[in-house]
């Protein structure tokens, strides 16, 4: 304390004619319009920028919590996209039929593997957000994975980038199906084997989900035709096909519920003990 003292001892002069200074540019400023305006202007140009440097520190600080609410309203929209061309009868609407709401499951990638030739998937929800094996996973630009395991707040994805996936796939514009694989290469692209031959087949071509699938509602994308290859075995097409998904760069993703699957499964293997 008595250090302060002393240090207004021996600055009294300086405090005091700063203290002058001060009392009389303020009655400079209030007596003088311009003098005003112009002291005012700049005390707005200077909080302006504080208040938009402290909004930008603040939006960079909520981005998780936005991309949650982005994601979720992003689910919400796909399912009302999935179902629009039966409430709206749109013609050549691209939506993916039997989907609602309650059937999507919105979670984030925690782990992805993808350069050994059986990659996996690890989410952040599990059986308490009603995750369950065999269901399908996928985000805005297409298909993930098929669920293989899961815990009560994590779930395994069986990646398409995994050498024992198999899942059912067509191409858009003719519905010829085949089967999609991977051979353990390129983390871009996969192989739509077993094609017949008669089918209509070009470069730049969509190839999207069957309908014979159980797992997978139809129609939903996975890539591009980059090659066409005979299979001289079969004598079936093997196609090369280009991702959509950047399966190395994976963020939000959704799981979708199939409410016939059950149901399926259980009339087929009915129908196989008789």
């Amino acid at each position: 304390m008595q250090q302060i003292f002393n240090f207004f001892i021996r600055n009294s002069y300086r405090i005091l004619f700063l203290l002058l200074l001060g009392l009389s540019l303020a009655l400079t400023i209030q007596s003088h319009a311009f003098h005003k305006s112009r002291v005012i202007t700049s005390a707005n140009f200077f909080t302006g920028n504080v208040y938009e440097k402290i909004s930008d520190v603040n939006e960079y600080l909520n981005l998780r919590t936005q991309n949650e609410q982005l994601a979720l309203e992003n689910a919400r929209l796909k399912s009302l996209v999935f179902n629009i061309e039966d409430t709206l009868k749109i013609p050549n609407l691209d939506s993916i039929k039997g989907v609602n709401p309650s059937d999507i499951i919105v979670t984030k990638v925690i782990h992805n593997s993808y350069n050994v030739h059986e990659n996996f998937i690890t989410l952040n929800a599990g059986t308490k957000q009603g995750i369950k094996p065999d269901m399908g996973v996928i985000n805005s630009q297409g298909i993930i994975g098929i669920i293989d395991d899961t815990s009560p707040r994590y779930s395994t994805v069986i990646s398409i980038l995994n050498m024992k996936s198999r899942i059912n796939a067509k191409i858009k514009k003719s519905n010829h199906f085949g089967s999609l694989s991977w051979d353990g290469k390129s983390t871009g692209f996969v192989q739509l084997t077993d094609v017949p031959r008669l089918a209509s087949v070009r470069k730049g071509d969509t190839i999207v989900t069957g309908g014979q699938s159980v797992i997978f509602p139809e129609n939903i994308n996975i890539g591009t035709i980059d090659k066409v290859y005979i299979d001289k075995k079969t004598n079936y097409y093997t196609l090369k096909i280009r991702l959509f998904n950047d399966m190395t760069n994976l963020g939000h993703v959704y799981v979708i519920k199939s409410k016939d699957r059950e149901e399926l499964i259980n009339l087929e293997n009915k129908g196989k003990d008789e």
